[in-house]
């Protein structure tokens, strides 16, 4: 029987694996969104809505051209307080793009998508996974942080928009 070993923290762990699994980006990407009006305040985030990252770079949706004159200026302040919140340089430029911002009710971090949809997993992402969560001891933590991902990562790639 094993010894107990060091004890680390869930979101020490988490950290770890999005880290592995190249998820980083969808997490503050999720973060932001959840987490836009009191990051930016509300006249700026009632025009923009952060579409994604990639690359290090924010691709933000503007209501109309006015906003993103206005928002070129503020770029620099925007990166310095966005990789501030991330902890580290995880953003180098803003792309501001008009477009069609999602209406206010349906702004939320991670849509719903229907259960049809989704795709039952591989046997390699199966595999994939459960390597990733055998250093968590408690089985039914292991066991549901597992279940999380596979429903996670067997999601389908829906349209961005714009």
């Amino acid at each position: 029987m094993r010894g107990i070993g060091r004890i680390d923290s869930v979101s020490s762990i988490l950290e770890g694996l999005a880290r592995r699994l190249g998820l980083e980006s969808k997490l503050v990407e999720n973060r932001l969104r959840r987490n836009w009006g009191s990051i930016v305040g509300e006249p700026i985030a009632s025009n923009t809505w952060p579409d994604q990252i990639r690359y290090k770079k924010l691709y933000l949706l503007v209501h109309n051209s006015v906003w993103l004159h206005q928002l070129t200026f503020l770029k620099p302040s925007l990166i310095h307080k966005l990789n501030d919140l991330a902890g580290n340089e995880f953003i180098t430029d803003i792309v501001l793009r008009v477009g069609e911002l999602p209406e206010a009710g349906h702004r939320s971090a991670s849509p719903e998508i229907p259960r049809a949809t989704i795709s039952p997993p591989s046997e390699a992402l199966i595999a994939e996974i459960s390597a990733h969560v055998t250093t968590i001891q408690d089985p039914l933590l292991r066991d549901r942080l597992a279940q999380l991902m596979v429903q996670w990562l067997a999601q389908p790639q829906g349209p961005k928009a714009g």
